[in-house]
């Protein structure tokens, strides 16, 4: 085939030679080239292979990127990004076309790392993933601390430092990987299923110390991240420094400045929780005692007013009981309805003084079995309380006719029944029937005695 060069007498040529000899040419002119445009058009094909087109405002230019290329490009290419394509041209010779073989792409104005991050960031917030509802609160007290981190290094040796001084006797495991590099993104990933599937942990911390976004990034893929969300148990991020941020940060339901502090944040200071302890108890233990006194002092209260109660409405029907009884003697014949009143009031007495008896008793007893777990002061309070109920009972059995008359009186009564209760009321010579306790005596007034009683007053 004659070779073609410019400026040669013209001939006829083959499409195929012409071809031949473009693509020649400019793989030779352009084997390494960078080209800067925008991106406009971009698709992946099924084949894995992206195809695209770089423009500015007077041309454009195809391009195409090779699946093996754009698995390891730091972003993702989308319409619109303005980017520097660097790579040859190529000549599709069955079309007549030329096109840039793309071997690498970074766009412009912003780092590949940097829009790489906002894209992530930005799709895994849209998934919400980023949401405080998704978060899971870290346990108050964990007992197993998992860590996925670097076995070498000052970070491992740090949170151990922090985790023995605050709480001694935790249990920790470690599980060993690098944290970035070449099978960092596997480590971690690897890790975190470790415990997610054991299930031993109470909580983890995954991270590292700090370094350039480059030393951060494998905290910034998206495995990572996923990993992080699909762990079962809550996961603490801390990675870098105070000013770092990576997509493990805000998918992880703890965000931590530093790897010390991680460990600062998920277990308390034991010396504070045993005086936090003794405070609680000492507060628990005047609580207790308060209300112990409030109950002593309401069922002393209860008890002792109810008891009184019941007496004096037991005394006060008991004296209703006896009004209406004098007043049925006093219109009735006393010798056959006062027989019977007074057996019924005899009983009904006994009655309410054994059912006192033993009410006060069951309160008695209550009262100091109440007493009993309570201070010396209850005791004595509820020993006080019994004795002022004794006059008590001493006034209700000198209320009653039978304790009046156990105690030497009588009822001195006219044939008539009618009640002597004066010497002018039995002249003398006036039959009487003197009624003891259970006898009953007959007797004639003496005038004698009546003038030695008015000669004794004079």
């Amino acid at each position: 085939m004659e070779q073609l060069t410019l400026g040669s007498t013209p001939s006829v040529f083959t499409v195929t030679e012409v071809s031949a000899a473009i693509h020649r040419l400019l793989t030779g002119a352009f084997d390494d080239v960078r080209v800067s445009g925008e991106i406009s058009g971009y698709k992946v094909w099924t084949s894995g292979h992206a195809y695209f087109t770089l423009k500015d405002s007077g041309a454009q230019l195809r391009c195409v990127l090779f699946k093996n290329t754009l698995r390891y490009l730091r972003f993702k290419p989308n319409d619109g990004i303005a980017v520097i394509a660097r790579g040859s041209i190529e000549v599709r010779q069955e079309r007549g076309e030329y096109q840039l073989i793309v071997s690498s792409l970074e766009p412009q104005g912003v780092g590949a790392l940097q829009l790489a991050f906002e894209q992530l960031k930005a799709r895994l917030s849209s998934e919400g993933l980023f949401a405080s509802e998704r978060k899971r609160p870290l346990p108050a007290f964990p007992r197993r601390i998992g860590i996925v981190t670097s076995p070498r290094g000052a970070v491992i040796r740090d949170m151990l430092t922090v985790l023995r001084r605050r709480f001694p006797g935790l249990h920790i495991r470690l599980f060993p990987t690098p944290v970035q590099g070449e099978g960092s993104i596997d480590g971690i990933c690897e890790g975190l299923l470790h415990f997610a599937e054991t299930g031993w942990p109470d909580v983890i911390i995954v991270g590292r110390g700090g370094g350039s976004i480059e030393d951060l990034w494998t905290f910034n893929e998206e495995a990572v991240a996923r990993a992080i969300v699909a762990c079962p148990m809550p996961v603490v991020s801390a990675v870098g420094h105070e000013t770092d941020f990576t997509i493990a940060d805000f998918v992880a339901d703890l965000r931590a400045p530093t790897p010390s502090a991680a460990a600062e944040l998920i277990v308390r200071n034991r010396a504070d929780v045993l005086t936090a302890l003794d405070t609680t108890a000492h507060r628990a233990g005047r609580a207790i005692y308060f209300r112990l006194s409030q109950a002593s002092r309401r069922l002393h209260e209860q008890g002792i007013q109810r008891a009184a109660n019941l007496l004096q409405r037991r005394i006060a029907r008991l004296g209703q009981r006896l009004d209406d009884a004098d007043q049925r003697l006093r219109q009735h014949d006393p010798r056959t309805r006062l027989a019977v009143s007074r057996r019924r009031l005899d009983t009904a007495v006994h009655a309410i003084e054994d059912k006192m008896r033993r009410r006060l008793l069951t309160s008695t007893q209550r009262l100091q079995a109440a007493a009993q777990p309570l201070p010396e002061l209850m005791r004595r309070r509820l020993v006080a309380a019994s004795l002022r109920l004794t006059p008590l009972d001493a006034r209700l059995q000198a209320l009653s006719p039978v304790g009046v008359l156990d105690r030497g009186y009588a009822i001195v009564q006219r044939p008539d029944g009618a009640i002597v209760r004066s010497a002018a009321d039995a002249p003398p010579g006036t039959l009487l029937e003197i009624r003891l306790r259970k006898d009953r005596i007959h007797a004639t007034v003496d005038p004698l005695a009546l003038d030695e009683a008015s000669s004794s007053q004079e």
